[in-house]
């Protein structure tokens, strides 16, 4: 690491359980984030601004002017330009050493299997189930760390799904896709501003954290917030024996 590095991520070093060994190994590391709105915007700036050394931003959108209430990476200039352009402009003024990727499509099963070949973990900032379980399918086949996000009016949630691990449930064990689950738009529903700030820069610390190898994450857990009362709870999950998307790989681990 040069000077200006050692400067930039000094208070990184800092940290024992980071140290410029764990610095480099995120200037080392690629993440894909799917998604540059509300969840996606603090994820990726705290992940550029962190230092990961590739940043690859999916996202098939335009910036509105109804997104600038929460979608804190873009700006009024912003407006009309693909959120992946944006994105890109806004992480490389923050840390102009990250590779930033954009992809400016609304990523299908197909894309998003090879992207996740590709990187060290991701990041679902969607807002969609159906994108949701493409992103789950592709982590769990390449065995890849899943940090999943959502928020919406008042209520957001956050876990990590990493089928590295034998026994690790995977999205679809949570939402089964044979049930009905309803999208719920932020352009019907609403969402609360900062709400998407919170879960997004936590599954910011979560990516950390598995890059790195550091500390607990939220693997098995689903934490749940209410965004009115400030109250987190927080509920154990389990792989689905039924599962028809990870039991497969889960028995392979167990054996």
């Amino acid at each position: 690491m040069n000077d200006q590095q050692l400067l930039r991520y000094s208070r990184h070093i800092l940290l024992p359980q980071i140290d410029i060994s764990g610095q480099k190994k995120l200037d080392q590391s690629r993440v894909l984030i799917v998604g540059a709105g509300g969840l996606g915007s603090p994820a990726a700036m705290y992940l550029a601004a962190s230092g990961v050394g590739s940043l690859i931003i999916c996202d098939g959108d335009q910036v509105d002017l109804t997104n600038l209430q929460r979608q804190i990476m873009h700006d009024t200039d912003s407006i009309g330009l693909p959120k992946v352009f944006s994105a890109k402009q806004s992480l490389v003024r923050i840390n102009p050493e990250v590779h930033v990727t954009a992809i400016q499509e609304q990523a299908d099963q197909a894309k998003l299997f090879q992207l996740a070949a590709e990187v060290d973990a991701v990041v679902d900032a969607s807002d969609n189930f159906t994108t949701r379980y493409h992103i789950n399918q592709a982590c769990v086949t390449h065995k890849k760390p899943l940090i999943s996000g959502a928020a919406v009016r008042f209520d957001g949630q956050i876990s990590v799904f990493d089928l590295r691990h034998p026994g690790s449930p995977c999205y679809h064990c949570l939402y089964p896709i044979n049930e009905e689950h309803e999208d719920m738009p932020c352009a019907v529903m609403g969402v609360f501003s900062p709400l998407v700030g919170i879960i997004g820069c936590m599954q910011a610390a979560e990516t950390l954290k598995i890059l790195l190898g550091i500390g607990e994450n939220l693997n098995g857990r689903l934490q749940l917030l209410d965004g009115l009362t400030m109250n987190w709870r927080s509920i154990k999950l389990r792989k689905d024996p039924a599962c028809t998307v990870c039991h497969i790989s889960g028995s392979a681990d167990d054996q």
